[in-house]
C-alpha cells in the first residue's frame, strides 16, 4: 500500500497528541522535524505504556537508526494529532514502523513514514535480539496484508 493512501483503519493503534505553539513555523503550519519528535514518542509511549520499555532500568532498549517521513497537507497549532502505528517486520534485533500522522477528526493520512529500532544492550552498547516479551507485543501491531 501506498502509504500517501493510508487511512485509520490501516493502523493497530493511536496516540493522542497536541500540537504547540511553538510547533509552527514561519510558514504558518507545523514544521518538519516536530513529525519526527511526534513518531518518536508515539512507539516509546506505546513501548512504555505497555510494559516492555524501561527507560531508565532496562537491560536492552531500543536505537533509532532509520527514520523517514513524507508530507502530504498541513498541520497547525492548535490541531490534534493522531499518530497511527503498525508494524511492518520484526528482525531478529530490529523493529520496522510505520506511522502515520492525522490532522484533528481527518481519516486521509497528512504525513507518513517508518520508523526503525535497533535493540542493544544497554552495557555493551551491541545489538542483541529483541526481547521475547517485546516481540509479543509488536505483535499485535503486525500490518495485516490488503
Amino acid at each position: 500500500m501506498n502509504m500517501r493512501d493510508a487511512r485509520r483503519p490501516d493502523f493497530a493503534h493511536f496516540s493522542q497528541l497536541s500540537t504547540r505553539w511553538m510547533d509552527n513555523d514561519v510558514y504558518g503550519h507545523v514544521n518538519n522535524v516536530q513529525y519526527y519528535s511526534y513518531f518518536d514518542t508515539a512507539v516509546n509511549g506505546f513501548l512504555i505504556e505497555r510494559g516492555v520499555l524501561d527507560i531508565h532500568g532496562g537491560d536492552v532498549v531500543g536505537f533509532v537508526v532509520e527514520t523517514n517521513c513524507s508530507y502530504y497537507s498541513p498541520i497547525v497549532f492548535p490541531d490534534t494529532v493522531h499518530v497511527g502505528l503498525r508494524v511492518a517486520r520484526i528482525g531478529d534485533s530490529s523493529v520496522k514502523y510505520e506511522v502515520g500522522i492525522f490532522r484533528n477528526a481527518e481519516e486521509q493520512v497528512s504525513a507518513a513514514g517508518a520508523f526503525v529500532h535497533v535493540y542493544v544492550d544497554r552495557s555493551t552498547g551491541k545489538s542483541t535480539r529483541v526481547p521475547e516479551a517485546t516481540r509479543a507485543v509488536l505483535a499485535e501491531l503486525l500490518r495485516v496484508p490488503h
